[in-house]
């Protein structure tokens, strides 16, 4: 059967979860319940609150009724609730500002998703639930600047990899404290797998192929206090990697081979509880195995900023086809690797990044995606070893992405990723680790919140062997900080050791700045 035909079946059968009706009132179905009629027995709110997709009038609010996250139907009965919603200029509500009801229903989880629109641009904001007698936790948020605003700062946390079994939510604790404008994560929020070597903390359950399985999974990282201070303090801006469904997957190709199709119904459920669980607009619910992440935001004039997808378009990685098995490996002499129609985000997602690029008049272009562009390949007696996974694995993509910005002239371009558990801060240029070949990006790659990385001498292995990375240190978990302004952007990648512990504290591993009109990182000493 063609991937086509496939995805539009499996949409079919979907359909009816995604979209319309489903977020609100319909007219055949009459007024919604009184919210205030309700009583519980548990607190339904037991997964928090959340916001995301600043935009500059309008954001995104999030929650969930679950008084009993891991029993079906989250312990509630599998009828409809209506929720109220409210939004004030302060935590005490005694100002507000807008206000509504959302039917939350049980073919989402009872998951509510609230667009706010009509709101005033670069705004702070504190927004709150209720249900029955259950008030929910108070949410802080805020607002983009207007489009045309002459920003003179944006702070944000770059995150990814919190694998719930390796460690504790230090970091998230420490993030809730902080001054940020917003929270960028790029990728595994939650993990489908399991490793008894590393464990500090135990998963509710097996490797979870359903979807009330992947339901009780994103409900176990949600219980975690610290991440719900993290979601409830700042807005945050998501894109995803693998792990939120298969580790590895590329498109409708599981690691593990066998039928696209079955895995395309896996991928269909996966997606569905990442949009039940995290605070992104009614408007992007997934349809079957199809969702939209990618996306563009712009903080004033200072900063655009694009989210890639790079898991739904991406092809299947290089020579693995003699095999039962896909996924990433370790390659020195593979052929196919070269193939220039190979893509990370595919052809259409490249456009659309690279029309954005051609475009921007912002002063930073900042690129969200999942994991590190600049190569990290190790030379031996047999060639260069790759992972065939990582961006290494798509040497022509990579040139495509490059080449692009130094033909446009497309100046003050920061790679902004994740996934591969090490702070990093590196040189992008069209022919990697060339000395010949000028800089036309930078690049900060964040490392893991919890998930194990790679010792310290292969870590030193990998940098020896490429001159780009000024910076790169797979030992300490952790995540960065971005502070842009007119004239510079600075990055400083907080760290603690692995495995995190519950009261770990976490200090400044190193940071580095990039001026202004000038490509290429530096340390800031």
């Amino acid at each position: 059967m063609q991937r086509r035909t496939l995805l539009t079946q499996l949409g079919r059968s979907a359909a009816a979860l995604a979209l319309g009706s489903l977020f609100g009132s319909s007219p055949g179905q009459g007024p919604l319940p009184d919210p205030s009629e309700r009583s519980f027995a548990d607190y339904p709110f037991t997964l928090g609150v959340a916001s995301g997709m600043p935009r500059p009038d309008s954001i995104v609010l999030w929650t969930r009724l679950a008084p009993r996250p891991y029993e079906p139907g989250g312990g509630l009965r599998p009828t409809p609730l209506a929720v109220r919603w409210e939004l004030a200029d302060d935590e005490h509500f005694s100002r507000p500002v807008r206000a509504g009801e959302q039917l939350a229903r049980p073919e989402h989880a009872h998951s509510v998703h609230v667009q706010v629109d009509r709101l005033e641009s670069g705004r702070v904001y504190f927004y709150r639930f209720i249900c029955g007698d259950a008030v929910s936790p108070i949410g802080r948020t805020r607002t983009a600047p207007a489009e045309d605003a002459p920003v003179q700062r944006l702070r944000l946390a770059l995150a990814s990899c919190q694998h719930y079994e390796q460690g504790h939510y230090a970091a998230h604790r420490e993030l809730a404290a902080r001054d940020l404008d917003f929270v960028l994560f790029v990728g595994d929020y939650i993990y489908e797998t399991s490793n008894p070597t590393y464990m500090v903390r135990r998963h509710e359950g097996r490797t979870p192929t359903r979807l009330d399985a992947f339901r009780r999974r994103h409900a176990t990282y949600k219980l975690d206090p610290h991440l719900r201070a993290a979601h409830a303090a700042h807005p945050w801006i998501l894109t995803w990697d693998d792990h939120e469904v298969e580790n590895d997957y590329a498109a409708d190709h599981s690691r593990f081979g066998g039928d696209p199709h079955s895995f395309l119904m896996r991928r269909a459920v996966a997606y569905k509880a990442y949009f039940e669980h995290l605070p992104i607009a009614p408007g992007r619910a997934p349809n079957g195995p199809a969702m939209r992440i990618h996306d563009r935001y712009a903080w004033g004039r200072l900063a655009e900023l694009w989210t890639l997808d790079a898991r739904q378009f991406r092809s299947p990685q290089a020579c693995g086809e003699d095999g039962p098995n896909g996924g990433g490996r370790l390659l020195s002499r593979c052929a196919s690797v070269a193939d220039p129609g190979r893509s990370v985000f595919g052809a259409e997602q490249e456009r659309w990044l690279d029309s954005g690029l051609q475009h921007s008049l912002r002063s930073w272009k900042l690129i969200g995606q999942a994991s590190q562009i600049s190569s990290w390949g190790v030379d031996t007696p047999f060639g260069r070893s790759i992972y065939s996974d990582a961006w290494d694995g798509y040497p022509a993509a990579r040139e495509r992405l490059l080449r692009g910005i130094a033909r446009g002239g497309v100046q003050d371009v920061i790679a902004l990723g994740g996934d591969v558990h090490r702070h990093v801060a590196a040189q992008l240029r069209a022919a990697p680790n060339d000395p010949g070949s000028p800089i036309v990006a930078s690049e900060f790659v964040t490392s893991s919140l919890t998930s194990r990385g790679l010792p310290g001498v292969a870590t030193a292995l990998i940098r020896s062997a490429n001159p780009d990375l000024l910076h790169a240190r797979g030992d300490e978990r952790g995540y960065a900080v971005l502070e842009l302004t007119p004239r510079q952007a600075r990055c400083e990648f907080r760290a603690t050791a692995f495995p995190v512990a519950e009261a770990a504290r976490l200090y400044t591993q190193a940071a580095f700045v990039v001026e202004r009109g000038h490509a290429g990182v530096q340390a800031d000493l």
